[in-house]
């Protein structure tokens, strides 16, 4: 079973050779759905070694078709050095075998899905991914999962805590807390 732990880590830029704090938001909306999280939380601590985690949130789904099913979305923290490009490819591999296929329709129902948030405060802008995330500090299904093991954290970019940025976000969509372990 994988330990996951809360800390707080300070900034640090990506250098070649040196590993950086890497955020990744991990949600499912169909089947088992916390047990593809533990599932796939424990796959990301083989490949990288200690996961940071968040609890896990009940959300409802964002710019989904109606009657979309309600996500459970965590966070997770990892330390990884090598070029974004080849994490969102290993990232991308464990979603394949989770049964997402690897075409899909744009917010389609999903066993798993794993974004990269941020990769310590190096920003990035390809057209296979942008870090960070240019969205996430709009979502609160987001935002709660990560206010959990770095409140404190400045984005790139930003100018304000995640628990700022989340303390603005209106109240709706909900995400409301489904299980303190995870």
């Amino acid at each position: 079973m994988t330990k996951c732990v809360n800390s707080s880590i300070s900034h640090c830029s990506l250098v070649i050779g040196h590993s950086s704090p890497v955020g990744i938001a991990l949600g499912s909306n169909i089947g088992d759905r916390l047990g593809y999280l533990q599932t796939a939380r424990d796959e990301l601590s083989a490949q990288y070694g200690e996961v940071r985690c968040s609890r896990v949130y009940e959300t409802d789904p964002v710019e989904c078709t109606p009657g979309t099913s309600a996500y459970l979305n965590a966070v997770v923290e990892i330390d990884f050095h090598g070029a974004p490009e080849i994490l969102l490819s290993q990232l991308q591999a464990i979603e394949i075998q989770f049964g997402r296929p690897s075409t899909h329709a744009y917010h389609a129902p999903r066993t798993l899905d794993l974004d990269i948030l941020y990769i310590g405060n190096f920003i990035h802008k390809t057209p296979s991914i942008e870090l960070p995330h240019p969205r996430l500090h709009f979502r609160r299904f987001v935002l709660a999962p990560l206010r959990d093991i770095r409140p404190d954290l400045i984005l790139p970019g930003h100018t304000k805590t995640v628990a700022q940025l989340f303390a603005n976000l209106p109240d709706i969509p909900s995400a409301s807390v489904f299980s303190d372990v995870f």
